[in-house]
C-alpha cells in the first residue's frame, strides 16, 4: 500500500516544509524495510529490531536513529486473583526481573532502565530520589517463601505483539529458577492477543506506548477504575493524588504528588517494568533535519516539516 503526500503552498509556516512530496510505502516486515532502506528504495523506516541496527551502522550511506521513549513492555501480576493476591509475591516478580540483562540482551543497548512505573527517566516529574529496584534473586527467594510459594510452578503468557516479551519472559524463567520458582514460558501468536490475553492472565506481558504526560499515563493503566488497569490494582491514595495533582497549579507540590504516585506504583502494584524501550529509525545519511522524538518514530511523525534531502 503507497500513499503520497504533496507539499501545501498555503502551510501556515512560512518556508515549510522543505520537501515537495513524500511516498508512504507499508512494509510490515521488518527485514524486508531494512532492505528496502539498504538498496535505496526509500530513505528512512521505523520500527527497526535492536537485532537489525548493526546492519544499517555497517552501511556507509544509513545511519540509526535513536530516540529513548517513554515506550515499555511490562510484566503483569493480576492483584486480583492468586498468587499475584500476596504482596510477598508481587514484590518477588520484580526482583526477579535482571533489567541490565534484558536492556542487551533483549535490545541491544537500546533501552533505559526502568523502576516499576510509568514515568520514563528524562520525563517531566521523573522521581529521582526513588531507589532503583536492584536484581536480586535471593531477597526474591526469601519473599517467595515468606508467601509460601517458594516452590510453585506457574505460566507466564507471552507473545511478539509485546515487544520483545518472549525474550524477556525466557529471562524471567532462568532467574525464577534461581529463586525456586518454575515458570512456564507460554508464548502466543500476536493475532488475537489484546484480545483473548493481555490482563487475563495470573501473569503476562503488555506493550503501553508513550502517553503525552503523567496525567494520561497513570489515568489510562493505573487508577482503580481505569478500563486498561493492566493488573487490577486499587489503591485509594493513589486515586486521590491523581485528581489532586490534575488541579494543583504549584508545579512544585504537583511534581511532589506525581513522584509519590510513581512511589506507589513501584512498590505496591502489580507491574513490573524493566525497560523503557527507544524508537529505532533508519535514515538516509542525504536526509538532513532528522532528529529524535520521545514520542514515537520518524520524529513522533512530525517529520515532514523538518527534514530535506541533500542531493
Amino acid at each position: 500500500m503507497r500513499s503520497v503526500s504533496a507539499r501545501n503552498p498555503n502551510y501556515w509556516k512560512p518556508g515549510l516544509p522543505y520537501l515537495d512530496e513524500i511516498e508512504f510505502i507499508a512494509i510490515a516486515d521488518e527485514p524486508s524495510r531494512v532492505n528496502a532502506l539498504l538498496s535505496g528504495d526509500v530513505h528512512m523506516i521505523n520500527e527497526v529490531n535492536p537485532r537489525s541496527t548493526t546492519r544499517i551502522a555497517a552501511s556507509a550511506k544509513h545511519r540509526v536513529v535513536d530516540a529513548p521513549s517513554g515506550n515499555y513492555t511490562d510484566l503483569i501480576i493480576r492483584q486480583d486473583q492468586m498468587p499475584g493476591k500476596s504482596p510477598e509475591f508481587t514484590e518477588a516478580m520484580k526482583y526477579l526481573l535482571d533489567r541490565e540483562q534484558v536492556k542487551s540482551a533483549v535490545f541491544r543497548g537500546y533501552a533505559r532502565v526502568g523502576n516499576d512505573h510509568p514515568i520514563a527517566p528524562g520525563s517531566r516529574y521523573f522521581n529521582t530520589d526513588l531507589p532503583q529496584r536492584a536484581y536480586d534473586p535471593e531477597k526474591a527467594k526469601f519473599l517467595l517463601k515468606k508467601a509460601g510459594m517458594e516452590k510453585i510452578t506457574m505460566a507466564v503468557a507471552a507473545s511478539p505483539a509485546a515487544t520483545g516479551s518472549v525474550d524477556i519472559a525466557v529471562l524471567l524463567q532462568q532467574s525464577a529458577k534461581q529463586a525456586g520458582l518454575t515458570l512456564n514460558v507460554n508464548r502466543l501468536p500476536s493475532d488475537g492477543y489484546w484480545s483473548n490475553h493481555w490482563m487475563k492472565h495470573p501473569l503476562s506481558f503488555g506493550n503501553i506506548n508513550p502517553r503525552p504526560n503523567a496525567d494520561v499515563i497513570f489515568s489510562q493503566f493505573f487508577q482503580s477504575s481505569a478500563p486498561w488497569n493492566e493488573s487490577g490494582w486499587k489503591n485509594d491514595q493513589f486515586d486521590q493524588l491523581l485528581l489532586l495533582a490534575r488541579g494543583e497549579t504549584d508545579d512544585a507540590k504537583r511534581a511532589k504528588m506525581y513522584g509519590d504516585m510513581q512511589t506507589l506504583v513501584s512498590q505496591n502494584c502489580g507491574i513490573g517494568i524493566p525497560v523503557f524501550i527507544s524508537n529505532i529509525d533508519g535514515v538516509d545519511k542525504r536526509v538532513q533535519g532528522y532528529s529524535s522524538n520521545p514520542l514515537g518514530g520518524f520524529m513522533g511523525y512530525m517529520f515532514s516539516e523538518q527534514v530535506w534531502l541533500d542531493a
